[in-house]
């Protein structure tokens, strides 16, 4: 049991937050690229990261392993982006810092969507059932470059108005 919910409950609904993070990331990230503020969807999309990541130490595990590290670069990265833009609200510094962060979250819960995509997809762990074979770098890599390009515009195309 976690939190009163049975072990795949408590899953489903943490696959639930989770990809509502991603796609309301991804609304966010698209219209920082094209100099949009959407506060509603930053909103959402930063609560529904923290509770994933956040989330993700409820599982239970006998040793702290890379999902408990990513989980902590990601809570220390949403720490930095909602400060940046509540408590810096996007002025000076803080109008990148914020980018940055928020794209580096985005970036990590895609990481981990491929991560579980490659061991739960039979399709996907076929091609690489240990997690570093070819198919499996080149995904991650593919991921990186698309996220780190995309930070880039937003950083340089975002200059949002009050």
């Amino acid at each position: 049991m976690i939190l009163g919910l049975s072990v795949a409950a408590y899953t489903k609904l943490h696959v639930i937050i989770s990809l509502i993070a991603i796609v309301s990331g991804l609304v966010v990230l698209l219209a920082m690229d094209a100099n949009r503020r959407l506060n509603a969807v930053t909103g959402l999309f930063l609560v529904t990261t923290v509770l994933t990541s956040a989330g993700g130490f409820l599982f239970h595990s006998k040793a702290i392993g890379p999902p408990h590290i990513v989980g902590t670069i990601s809570l220390v990265d949403l720490a930095v982006a909602i400060w940046a833009l509540y408590g810096g609200r996007l002025i000076g510094v803080w109008r990148p810092v914020f980018v940055i962060t928020a794209t580096v979250a985005l970036y990590l819960n895609f990481f981990v969507l491929v991560v579980q995509a490659f061991a739960k997809l039979p399709a996907l762990h076929a091609l690489a059932p240990n997690g570093n074979e070819p198919p499996f770098a080149i995904a991650q890599g593919i991921t990186l470059v698309v996220f780190a390009v995309l930070g880039y515009l937003a950083t340089r195309r975002y200059r949002p108005v009050g």
